[in-house]
């Protein structure tokens, strides 16, 4: 924001949302110098946090944060750096959503081309019972199996009760019945080769974060330090240095 905002270009420019949000990280590459001032600024024992826009088009469609990384890494950043993909649990509760968040942060791995950490974060706000129900399913096939096991049951369900409209109700019934079965065995099709992709490749995971669990913020914080390497030069306390200490403690 001390460079360009969302909200000045909208206003100037008269751009919607994603076209101004586009404009200002383009704006940023024509300006990697500021960066690089910015980081600068920190000392190289400093853990930075670079927050990055959530539209999904600026990893995948459009090679912005790929140039900025690129550049980082003619910076001296590459030993440094990792990529953390944080998807909402209220957002993957179902099948659908998480199978579309995981082709997502597949998408972003690729493109970025760095470690990477998936985080399924708000899980405060969801039952841990769903939560681990999901995380537990080995393969996205798997998972989608299991969802149209349960459409199936509720598709039955649905025929037994309308078998007791009218006979003009029944001949409609079958048209549209017809025609939700054809797109849904094309949306289908569609849904097993995603699920199958995902499989292929055996990349995505996630980490479950609840910020209220003390236990679960350490362990994501420790997935993310291991992933970067960090403060593993950091000398190790000693068997000499301990006793030592306890004899100046002795001492006094």
């Amino acid at each position: 924001r001390d460079l360009i905002s969302v909200d000045d270009v909208m206003e100037e420019l008269g751009l919607g949302p994603n076209g101004s949000l586009i404009y200002c990280m383009e704006y940023l590459l024509e300006n990697l110098d500021w960066l690089q001032d910015e980081l600068e600024s920190f000392d190289d024992d400093e853990y930075l946090i670079l927050d990055c826009p959530g539209q999904i088009e600026l990893y995948t469609h459009i090679p912005v944060m790929r140039r900025v990384i690129d550049q980082m890494r003619m910076w001296g950043y590459e030993s440094s750096m990792m990529s953390t993909f944080v998807v909402d649990a209220t957002f993957v509760c179902d099948a659908p959503k998480f199978i579309s968040g995981s082709l997502l942060s597949l998408s972003a791995m690729i493109a970025m081309e760095l470690p990477h950490v998936n985080v399924l974060s708000k899980c405060d706000l969801v039952e841990e019972e769903r939560v681990d129900r999901i995380l537990d399913v080995e393969s996205a096939t798997e998972l989608w199996s299991m969802e149209e096991y349960a459409s199936s049951a509720a598709a039955a369900f649905d025929d037994d009760d309308g078998a007791k409209k009218d006979d003009d109700d029944e001949e409609i019934s079958k048209e549209e019945r017809k025609l939700i079965e054809l797109r849904r065995r094309k949306r289908n099709r569609l849904t097993e080769a995603i699920c199958s992709l995902l499989d292929d490749y055996t990349m995505v995971s996630f980490l479950p974060l609840n910020i209220t669990d003390e236990d679960s913020i350490d362990h994501v914080l420790s997935v993310v330090d291991h992933t970067v390497q960090y403060g593993e030069d950091i000398e190790c306390r000693g068997a000499e240095q301990d006793d030592t200490a306890e004899d100046e403690d002795g001492d006094k």
